[in-house]
């Protein structure tokens, strides 16, 4: 008898671990990237509840109210990546393959200044407004090397919801300027984002 209730209670140990690994399994499984195109090649939108469990990179902005109205990007760009890609260009100094960078974008918080800006109780600046669209940049050397093996989506600059496919967006409208700027920090704008820029601040 304590045979057989020792037998049970070592099997029931054993289902129970497994039973925690395989969560913390699919839990890893969630939280990474999964690049998913369609028979057209257009990319699927990223799922918000898991890249904004990823690393945030920065938030640049150049907001309408300082040139003259006519911003190209008048959002805040809230960059995330995976841990695993920030690490190893933080080794190497560039991005491995199959790294996904999400700028989540959002609108200046209803200014209220001719210069876009407000007050608030920590003083006057520029704060986040609501959400304004989602940009996704994709490295693949193959699937993009006329571009550098980076290619740029646009699931849409407006409030939600978004688009849930976006294709390829022309090298006018992305890749060329990211060619001419930054093709000598891996087509990325480093210099805006001082966890990648300072690789070791003291």
């Amino acid at each position: 008898m304590k045979k057989f209730v020792l037998a049970n209670i070592g099997v029931a140990v054993v289902a129970a671990g497994l039973f925690l690994i395989n969560r913390s399994v699919v839990a890893q499984t969630q939280q990474s990237s999964a690049v998913v195109y369609d028979s057209e090649g257009k990319l699927k939108l990223p799922d918000p509840t898991v890249f904004r469990k990823w690393v945030f990179i920065g938030a640049p902005l150049t907001p309408n109210g300082l040139n003259n109205g006519k911003a190209n990007f008048p959002e805040y760009h809230h960059v995330y990546a995976e841990q695993k890609n920030v690490d190893e260009y933080l080794r190497t100094g560039t991005f491995p393959e199959g790294t996904i960078l999400v700028k989540e974008l959002t609108r200046v918080l209803n200014p209220t200044f001719p210069d876009g800006s407000r007050k608030e109780p920590s003083g006057r600046g520029y704060f986040n407004g609501e959400f304004n669209g989602i940009d996704v940049s994709v490295k693949d050397s193959k699937r993009f090397a006329k571009t550098s093996g980076w290619g740029y989506f646009t699931f849409g600059h407006h409030p939600l919801p978004y688009a849930e496919w976006a294709a390829e967006a022309s090298p006018s409208e992305c890749a060329g300027c990211h060619q001419t700027y930054v093709l000598k920090t891996d087509m990325t704008w480093i210099q805006f984002y001082p966890l990648l820029r300072d690789k070791n601040p003291k």
